[in-house]
């Protein structure tokens, strides 16, 4: 197996340990995943006190004290997102922000969620480049290079940058309906806001010759859940977006969350992951091209016209978020939070499954929780699955989820074996 990228799980106690079954940072070929950091100080084990300027800054000081654990430094981040409990304070969070990454700045989701773990005002979540890779006595040179992306045809912000792209991986930051030549949110409602969300991704996109159809998972985040139909007209018309996706009918994973509020009091806000099949340099050549991507379904798990289960490409699978659909009737399981716990991952642990993968393969677990007073009995059920608490993992509360659920979640798989080139 020496031959193969392996997940490596890795703690420290400079930062918050033992709050949950989960993995500070799990590494997996080139990329390291960070569990979301509240603000809390390691020795006390408690919220830091102050308000949400200390909070921004333990969480931000606990993400560096992981980075720094690993031999890394805060220009690895490659992607950060914030979830503030009130969407006021994200001008405070922003000033602590701005020490952290005085100079180069990673691609960035905001959003405010209805609750965090801790009652915390703020949590901060990175994805990390990892140049030397995870194959076992087998580190590369670590000099793998970040490419950054802006283009004038998509909003900009001294705040984030649009794409950066590492290793196979094109990270995009999240879009707000901000029309490019005004900076303003676009004139109409939810579906005009939709439109212009998907075609700043589009812009960025094109920005860096990278298609449309190579998106492998779709982040929605929405104001009004019920706003859900009207997003997903719009969305239709973007997915698939060229006549080979149309032929084998391709539309990325996807996730779709409630937020109690967006900037600038958007009602919606659209992420998108891409693949990369170019890779960074210095990769080889023969390493880099014609990748492809392979999307899976199965019948084991609940199925939807408007994402697939699974989109692997490279050295990751993205799952859809998995609700607690029971597969054979498309409905609610029977039962409270645990019952519908163990359904969403009963259907991930089925997709795992159907591409001849393992649920130790999981890297990254993200759970929305309509009440947070259920995490005890969520985690009961978890550990059934994750005895080891290896995957890293984000928590947040939500105001509703779609079908009425108690619980979402979505996961990040490894992929050993990689995809495929063009033959």
């Amino acid at each position: 197996m020496s031959d193969f990228n392996a997940v490596l799980a890795r703690n420290t106690e400079n930062a918050p340990t033992g709050i949950g079954p989960y993995s500070q940072t799990v590494a997996f070929s080139h990329y390291n995943n960070l569990s979301a950091q509240l603000p809390i100080d390691p020795k006390s084990g408690k919220l830091v006190a102050g308000g949400v300027r200390e909070q921004a800054e333990q969480c931000l000081k606990n993400i560096k004290a992981i980075v720094d654990s690993i031999h890394h430094v805060m220009s690895d981040v490659v992607r950060i997102t914030v979830f503030v409990k009130n969407i006021k304070d994200v001008d405070t969070v922003d000033e602590v922000y701005k020490t952290f990454f005085p100079t180069y700045v990673p691609t960035r989701t905001t959003v405010a969620v209805n609750a965090l773990p801790m009652d915390a005002l703020v949590q901060i979540e990175a994805l990390l480049s990892n140049g030397e890779g995870t194959i076992p006595n087998a580190p590369q040179a670590g000099d793998l290079i970040k490419l950054t992306n802006n283009t004038t045809n998509a909003p900009t912000s001294t705040l984030s940058t649009q794409t950066v792209s590492f290793s196979h991986y094109n990270n995009i930051s999240a879009q707000l309906p901000i029309d490019p030549k005004t900076g303003r949110l676009v004139v109409g409602g939810v579906k005009e806001q939709a439109g212009q969300c998907l075609k700043n991704v589009k812009a960025i996109l094109e920005s860096i010759d990278v298609p449309f159809d190579d998106i492998v998972k779709i982040n929605i985040f929405l104001k009004n859940l019920a706003d859900a139909d009207a997003v997903n007209e719009v969305y239709t018309t973007f997915f698939p977006d060229s006549g080979i996706a149309r032929a084998v009918g391709y539309v990325p994973a996807r996730t779709t969350v409630a937020a109690s509020a967006l900037p600038l009091d958007a009602l919606v806000q659209i992420e998108a992951v891409v693949s990369h099949g170019d890779g960074t340099p210095p990769q080889a050549i023969e390493d880099r091209h014609g990748l492809i991507i392979e999307a899976n379904n199965t019948e084991n798990a609940p199925t939807s016209m408007l994402s697939t289960q699974t989109v692997a490409f490279s050295h990751y699978n993205h799952l859809s978020a998995q609700l607690p659909l029971d597969s054979k009737t498309g409905e609610l399981v029977a039962g409270g939070v645990k019952e519908q716990a163990e359904q969403c991952l009963k259907n991930i642990k089925a997709i795992v499954e159907s591409i001849d993968h393992a649920m130790d393969d999981v890297v990254k677990v993200n759970i929305f929780l309509k009440d947070l007073a259920d995490m005890d009995a969520v985690d009961e059920v978890y550990k059934t699955f994750f005895p080891g608490g290896i995957p890293a993992r984000r928590i947040v509360g939500v105001s509703a989820l779609l079908k009425d659920a108690l619980i979402q979640i979505d996961a990040v798989v490894a992929n050993a074996e990689g995809t495929p080139p063009i033959v």
